[in-house]
């Protein structure tokens, strides 16, 4: 567990995210008392539509994370497409054209690294299903500034290589089928 009360959580997926998602913002808490941050490489441009997608199936409000914005808790944000998406120092969000990392735009790892500088051992890190190794890196961040580092069983996941990329240079505190993914985030955001 962190050191800390969870303030704010942070899920990186790409191939058979959306299906991941599905399960994984269904079983969230209605009353889950921190904000949650989504970066998923979906291949579309249009993410007010993603969002709706994800909406159907989230017990919380699901919004595009907009420039300067204060996450809210119980709300969920997706990361723009184009766009590398940071937390700042502030706390706020900010909104990036940089290089691609890792071939994405947004990056995983741009935001886990930006969102452990920012809330440290408050930060609980989820590496769902993908097929890159986008997130390793930034995991690797958040458990080194005292975050926790959640990751799916490889064996759960639609597409294996980005939680094996996760586990094999971050590792993990807790590795889990998806179905168990929730039930963890709930206790430890009411712990």
């Amino acid at each position: 567990m962190s050191a800390r009360p969870v303030q704010a959580i942070v899920v990186g997926t790409s191939a058979g995210g959306l299906r991941a998602l599905h399960v994984l913002l269904r079983g969230l808490d209605r009353a889950l008392p921190v904000p949650t941050v989504i970066v998923s490489h979906t291949g579309s441009s249009d993410m007010g539509i993603f969002c709706e997608l994800l909406a159907h199936y989230s017990r919380l409000p699901v919004e595009e994370a907009r420039e300067r914005v204060r996450p809210r808790p119980g709300v969920v944000y997706v990361a723009p497409s184009g766009y590398h998406l940071l937390v700042e120092r502030s706390g706020r969000f900010a909104l990036s054209i940089d290089a691609k990392v890792g071939f994405s735009r947004p990056s995983i790892d741009v935001l886990f690294e930006s969102a452990a500088e920012t809330w440290g051992s408050g930060l609980v890190a989820v590496i769902l299903t993908g097929a890159n190794h986008d997130g390793a890196a930034g995991l690797c961040r958040v458990r080194a500034c005292g975050g926790v580092a959640i990751v799916q069983d490889p064996a759960t996941a639609e597409a294996a290589a980005m939680p094996e990329g996760a586990l094999a240079l971050a590792g993990a505190d807790h590795c889990l089928p998806l179905e168990a993914i929730a039930p963890l985030l709930n206790r430890m955001c009411h712990a």
